[in-house]
Formats: structure tokens, sequence, C-alpha cells
């Protein structure tokens, strides 16, 4: 029975993890992770992987840093056939890449050698891109650039937000990894170097990538709003107060007022200026404090005094 130590961390991973254990290969460890704060009570909360793990009766390792840990030289010593990675969130040392016979395998979430990195899904959407897809490679020092094994591709739809994507792509990285793992353990697969001319990266979001420029176009705007939803979420500011920005479209109508201005209020929307003489209509918004809401009840309720010609910036 091939044996093996599964890394991962998100949502995006209980699957490929699920998949393995019902497949029936021997899982030694699962690492994740450590318990993190959550919410406004920050409740120590463990991860999706660690959840499910625990569920399947699965050994837990949740070193804060995997390099001279403790941890690693329990992986080590458990000596497996194959290390299989998937959204872990650590690099992994290079003792650890050589040691297990088949190698480490990460499960990366876009079609290397484009977006390599930690946000992949975001950025495609965000990016306006019409497809992404999975990739199972082999890991390597330098960031999601170790060789490619298979891939598979996926349209993005209009509608789609990175939650809607994450889903999408975990059951394709499933599926994937299910039937490319018999062809690396009986070493029949194949392997392709990555063209470094054609890499792109896809690094952490950051604060100032969350917020929206009324500069851009109305379409810019959907994407960055779908690709931000529903984590960490767009946001612009009204009356110098932070307010997410949820979910809106671009609008059919042409404006030419100052680019931030509101330029319509509708009962169930709020119509602001964009570049290109564009707008953006924003449907579900959440301002500072409170809870998500619908542009409805908003405007019935803490934002009833909001006029046109006022401004987000």
């Amino acid at each position: 029975m091939t044996s093996l130590v599964f890394m991962g961390t998100p949502d995006f991973s209980v699957p490929i993890l699920t998949m393995l254990y019902e497949e029936g290969y021997s899982i030694l460890a699962v690492v994740t992770q450590p318990d993190r704060p959550v919410g406004r009570k920050k409740l120590l909360t463990p991860t999706p992987v660690k959840k499910e793990a625990l569920r399947l009766g699965l050994p837990v390792l949740q070193p804060e840093k995997l390099k001279g840990s403790q941890q690693l030289d329990e992986i080590l010593s458990l000596n497996p056939d194959i290390i299989i990675t998937a959204a872990f969130g650590q690099i992994l040392p290079k003792v650890l890449l050589d040691s297990p016979k088949y190698g480490c395998l990460n499960v990366h979430a876009s079609l290397l050698p484009a977006y390599r990195g930690g946000a992949p899904i975001h950025q495609a959407i965000m990016d306006g891109q019409l497809q992404t897809g999975v990739t199972i490679m082999y890991m390597a020092q330098k960031l999601d650039a170790g060789d490619i094994i298979s891939q598979k591709a996926i349209a993005i739809e209009v509608c789609d937000t990175t939650g809607i994507l994450f889903e999408k792509l975990s059951i394709v990285g499933c599926d994937l990894l299910k039937s490319t793992l018999p062809k690396i353990l009986s070493e029949s697969n194949e392997r392709t170097v990555q063209d470094e001319s054609l890499v792109t990266f896809a690094r952490n979001i950051s604060r100032e990538q969350e917020r929206i420029n009324w500069n851009e176009s109305s379409q810019d705007i959907y994407n960055k709003v779908r690709g931000l939803n529903p984590w960490p979420v767009a946001y612009t500011t009204l009356k110098q107060e932070a307010v997410k920005v949820w979910w809106g479209q671009p609008s059919q109508q042409s404006y030419s007022q100052p680019v931030g201005t509101v330029v319509e209020l509708q009962v169930d929307r709020i119509v602001v200026q964009t570049g290109n003489e564009q707008a953006f209509e924003i449907t579900e918004l959440q301002p500072a404090g409170k809870k998500k809401m619908s542009a409805e009840d908003f405007l019935r309720g803490t934002g009833s005094k909001l006029q046109i010609g006022d401004q987000f910036q």
C-alpha cells in the first residue's frame, strides 16, 4: 500500500484529502496550518483540512513554520512514499522535497506557468480571464516552478466568484489527481518543464488590491468585486468610512460625471460613475460596523441620507 503525507489548509484541499482516504492510500499524517482566531470573538478555529482529518481519524501536525521544526523531523521519520500538497500555505524545505521515493506533488489552481503563487483563483477572475484550471506538478524549491505532470482546463463563467470557482477547481483537482496518481506510482507519467517566458504571478492579495479604483472601467470593477468575493471582499470609502462592496454589475447606461460620483439611486441599486463614461451598479454592500445587506435595505436604513452627487473614493 502506498504511504503518503498530505499537506493542505482551506476548503479547496478537503475533497482531495477525502478522495485519497477513500481510495485506500495509507495517509501517515495530515499537515495543516495552526488553528487561528476567527470572527469578532476571535475564537480559535481549526482549518477545514484539520476538521476533515479528525473526522477521518487521521493524525494531524500543525507547524507554525515547517523549516527547522519538530514536525519536520516527524514527517521525515515517517518516510512516506510520496507527499501531496494542495494549498498548504508554506514552502517545503529541500530536505523534505528530496525525501519521498516518488517525490512531492502539488495540486495548484491554475494552468501553470500562469499564476504562480498563493492567489491564482482571485487573480484569474480579477484579470478577466475566460478560463483557468488545475495543474498537478512536481514541487521544486522555487515557488510553483516544478515540472508539470498533468493539467485540466475549465471555463470561468461570467458570474463566477472566487468562492464558486474554488469549489469547481477543488473537484477538478480531486479528479485530476485521482487519475494521475497511478501513473506517477508506476513511473509511467510524463513531465514537462515550465516555459519561464510565460510565467505570471498571483501573489497573496494585499489591502491595496482590495480597494476599488473608480477610474477603472465598470467591467474591471465587476471583475474585482467577484474576484474578491467572498474573501477578502472589495471595498471603497464613503464619507471617510470603509464600505465593502459584495456584489454589483456594470450599468447599461452611460454617464459623464466625475468618477466615484453617485449618478443614480434606484430602489435596489446605487449607480456609481466609473471610467470611460461607464457606471457600476452596487446591489449588495456592507457599511463599516454593519452586516452585509442589499442596496435596497441600505437605502431604506443606514444609507437613507445618500444622495445623487455623493462621492465614493
